[in-house]
């Protein structure tokens, strides 16, 4: 009875331990355990009591199962680490320990076992064993070793990364001057030791890219960090990294190469190129661009849109032209386009505009190619010019030969004619008159040749040069030369030409055209009034035009209008008439690049005006 009643007290002294503790017999089955242990691997029952241990730790480890019979033969028990799943499919571990279960007669009837839950210990140590393996594949995979110095013992340690780097024995024992002497002589060596000394005085961190000479002789690339650490204010070290980056460089340098290259090219194109963001801002442009625009440098022109280039209306019409191009993605080529830039100068130009296109197929700007066209525009017009008046001249050579032949024909009838009558006449009288009659016939010829060789004079030349001519000045040596005339007639010449009035002509032909109108208006004057010419210059751009009206007789425009130039066309009858003067100053007009207009009314006056064309 009374060892009953110590069994149970005993059982219940172990049921209230504080830890994972368990009673078992030499067959492995638990005959106690505390509430503890129960609550944890018995589902908070008793259900345990009597059941194996193995039945708890259905993974018991082989090591455990062989700890605990060697306690049953007395022997001392380390301790172990067993894994426990839950009901819950929660994974727990537990550290046990055992020790020798005697009964009163010191035999060993068992082992006691007592556990605690380290599982945050085990998952903390998986982690950082997982943390080391991933660091160690971080630093093989970036070459990015570490080092420690240790300034009391004057120790420098690698790890073998940065052994690696270095391509020296993992035996390698380094040390800080030798350390230093594997950077390359000159600036890296030079860079280093400067870092360290700073680091050692001013507290100063560091990152450097520099070369160092591996052991096997080989340069290589490298980017050293390090900084000092303290404790308690003073310093006791260094930590660092130490980074293998060799085949970054020579990458990167061979991709600063391949854009200098590509740079070079772009910039000796003879053609404006530029790249434009999304924005229609540039962020990239070429020499000749940049000489287009009177930039000194690419940097005036980054960042700038178009309506900080061109004038508005230019602007507008190239920003539309963008924005469509990178929203359609449908690119512009070849066409011909004109700007106008802030001062107003007009160039033309053979444009492409291509979209410049993301991973995604959306387009993130655009590029720009532009060759300046204005030369050969200019030339084409040239050449257009040339073309219509080497039109107009072969009209007027063939209209010329038509008049030559003409008129030479009459005179020629008229001299076989006369020929003819002074070969059969035999009066004397009648002799002379026909003489007389063939002398006039030869002035006749000799003027009509005269005419026709200044009408082909100002045809046949197309270079004639032009000059800047005083207005005013030409005018009144005009006057001069036709005095006589003017105060014959008492005629009256008026004008709003100032002292500097200039015009840009041939200056003979000017005097000619001054001299035909004005001696025109004398000549066709109306006979109940004075003649008064008066003469006035609208001054344009390109053109400037030149209006000389009269007072006299008028012309029939409705009868006449179409022959009022011709060569010997005549609508008055005046003794002095010859029908050349209009035809030949129309002429005069023509070759350089002008035209005339005339208004007129019967018995009032005649106005014509004179367009002289100053731009070529």
């Amino acid at each position: 009875m009374l060892k009953d009643l110590k069994i149970q007290s005993t059982s219940y002294l172990i049921k209230q331990l504080p830890t994972l503790t368990v009673f078992v017999d030499t067959d492995f089955n638990i005959i106690h355990a505390s509430d503890k242990w129960l609550f944890t691997f018995g589902e908070k029952s008793t259900s345990t009591i009597g059941d194996s241990l193995f039945s708890v730790f259905s993974e018991l480890n082989s090591k455990w199962k062989k700890v605990l019979m060697g306690c049953f033969e007395g022997k001392c028990s380390p301790i172990g680490i067993q894994k426990y799943t839950d009901i819950s499919n929660h994974v727990k571990w537990y550290k046990w320990s055992n020790t020798c279960w005697y009964d009163e007669n010191e035999n060993i009837i068992g082992a006691i076992i007592q556990m605690n839950d380290v599982t945050d210990a085990v998952e903390n140590e998986r982690e950082l064993r997982k943390t080391k393996v991933q660091l160690k594949q971080h630093s093989e995979i970036s070459k990015t070793g570490r080092w420690e110095y240790d300034i009391e013992k004057d120790e420098i340690t690698w790890c073998d990364t940065t052994k690696a780097i270095h391509e020296v024995p993992s035996s390698f024992v380094p040390r800080l001057d030798t350390s230093i002497q594997f950077y390359k002589e000159g600036y890296s060596r030079n860079a280093i030791s400067m870092a360290v000394f700073e680091g050692q005085e001013k507290g100063r961190a560091w990152s450097l890219k520099l070369q160092i000479i591996t052991a096997t002789g080989k340069e290589k690339w490298v980017l050293a960090t390090g900084k000092p650490y303290y404790e308690k204010g003073k310093l006791i070290g260094f930590t660092g990294t130490f980074q293998d980056i060799d085949e970054q460089v020579l990458a990167n340098n061979e991709i600063k190469k391949s854009e200098k290259l590509l740079r070079t090219l772009i910039d000796n194109l003879p053609l404006n190129v530029y790249v434009k963001d999304i924005n229609s801002k540039k962020i990239l442009v070429n020499k000749a661009e940049c000489i287009y625009l009177g930039a000194k440098n690419e940097s005036e022109l980054i960042g700038k849109d178009n309506f900080d280039i061109y004038d508005i209306e230019t602007a507008k019409k190239f920003t539309e032209q963008d924005m469509k191009v990178m929203s359609d993605l449908v690119p512009i080529l070849g066409e011909e386009m004109v700007s106008i830039d802030k001062k107003g100068v007009e160039t033309t130009f053979l444009t492409s505009k291509i979209p410049l296109l993301d991973e995604r197929g959306r387009a993130n700007g655009l590029i720009g190619i532009s060759v300046d066209i204005t030369s050969i525009k200019q030339k084409e017009k040239e050449l257009r010019n040339l073309i219509d008046v080497t039109s107009l001249q072969n009209k007027k050579i063939i209209n010329f030969a038509h008049i030559v032949s003409h008129n030479l024909r009459s005179h020629s009838a008229n001299f076989s004619m006369l020929l003819d009558f002074l070969r059969h006449e035999n009066d004397e009288d009648e002799k002379q008159k026909i003489l007389g009659m063939l002398n006039n016939a030869s002035g006749n010829l000799l003027e009509t040749i005269e005419n026709l060789n200044e009408v082909l004079a100002i045809n046949t030349n197309i270079n004639v040069e032009k000059k800047v001519i005083n207005l005013f000045e030409k005018l009144k040596s005009v006057e001069k030369n036709l005095a006589n005339v003017i105060f014959e007639n008492q005629a009256q010449i008026e004008s709003d030409f100032h002292l500097d009035q200039t015009i840009k002509t041939v200056p003979a032909y000017l005097e000619s055209i001054l001299m035909n109108f004005i001696t025109n208006g004398i000549k066709y004057k109306h006979p109940e009034r004075k003649p008064v010419i008066s003469l006035s210059l609208e001054k344009g751009k390109l053109v400037s035009i030149l209006t000389i009206k009269d007072n006299g007789l008028g012309i029939d425009l409705m009868k006449y209008g179409n022959k009022l130039f011709g060569m010997y066309k005549t609508f008055h009858a005046h003794e002095n008439a010859r029908g050349m003067g209009l035809y030949i100053t129309k002429n005069q007009v023509e070759a350089m690049g002008g035209k005339i207009e005339v208004e007129s009314n019967v018995g009032v006056g005649t106005t014509f005006k004179i367009f002289f064309n100053e731009e070529i």
